[in-house]
């Protein structure tokens, strides 16, 4: 993906005699200054973190716990939203991190609808990504984005894979592309990528990707170096941004349903 998100030192209290270590004043925060608690979600069986951040990338953008729900199905619904003010339109996007981390196996994402009808600055992305402070940005990363990076004639399916280490930026990301053809509103697919330590296969269906339902595309990256394959567990993102950090250019909102996540490990 186009990630392109005073302590006191310890020798000092040791220094401190015991009695000035008794005498010393507890200082209890406000209520206003204590970090606001993680907003979770479940989905799929399983617990998620919502974004809620200022303005920063993707995009960059900002993000919205709100623009993030499960319906009474178990559905989960994402949404860019936009917030009239007093200085113009404010555009708000949405993520959700898995607390879980996942290995080699199968990662199988159903989404509902028109994905192949978004405005050109929409961008959907069903990946998996390194924690924070683990692993540099272009490392370690498994996408399949729903995107035309901003210009109209660009084909909507993106699959792209960073390596395990030693990136050296794009160049050092493996990307297929492909047209999505038009469905109706209703209409279900199936994206799925099977990560191995030496290769990683990805694929869209139409429909709930069962046997006999229609490959809407593929592609297997197999390299001869294997540290351009992720090796490592990774959490799980899903998120819905704008390109750019540029508003629609239809200036519509949009929201997009999410089926299920389901994720089989390798025997």
């Amino acid at each position: 993906m186009l990630q392109i998100n005073t302590f006191v030192s310890k020798a000092f209290l040791i220094a401190l005699s015991p009695v000035l270590l008794t005498e010393m004043p507890i200082v209890t925060m406000p209520d206003s200054a204590r970090a606001a608690p993680v907003k979770t979600i479940s989905f799929s069986g399983y617990t998620w973190e919502v974004r809620e951040q200022g303005v920063s990338g993707p995009g960059p953008n900002q993000w919205d716990p709100r623009n993030v729900r499960v319906d009474k199905e178990g559905r989960l619904h994402l949404k860019i939203s936009r917030i009239k003010g007093a200085k113009g339109d404010e555009w708000r996007c949405a993520e959700l991190t898995s607390e879980n981390k996942f290995g080699f196996g199968q990662y199988e994402f159903q989404t509902e609808g028109s994905i192949d009808r978004f405005d050109r600055n929409i961008v959907l992305g069903l990946f998996d990504y390194p924690v924070a402070g683990e692993d540099p940005d272009g490392t370690n990363e498994i996408d399949i984005e729903f995107a035309r990076w901003g210009k109209p004639q660009y084909p909507n399916g993106n699959f792209t894979i960073y390596p395990s280490e030693g990136a050296r930026g794009k160049e050092d990301s493996n990307v297929f592309e492909y047209a999505l053809p038009h469905s109706s509103p209703k209409s279900i697919a199936t994206h799925r990528f099977t990560r191995t330590r030496k290769q990683v296969s990805l694929a869209t269906f139409a429909g709930e990707g069962k046997a006999g339902d229609k490959s809407l595309a593929h592609w297997t990256y197999a390299p001869a170096e294997q540290r351009l394959i992720p090796q490592k567990p990774l959490a799980v993102h899903i998120n819905l941004w704008l390109f750019d950090g540029k508003a629609p250019s239809d200036s519509k909102e949009i929201e997009v349903v999410i089926k299920k996540f389901t994720f089989t490990p390798s025997p």
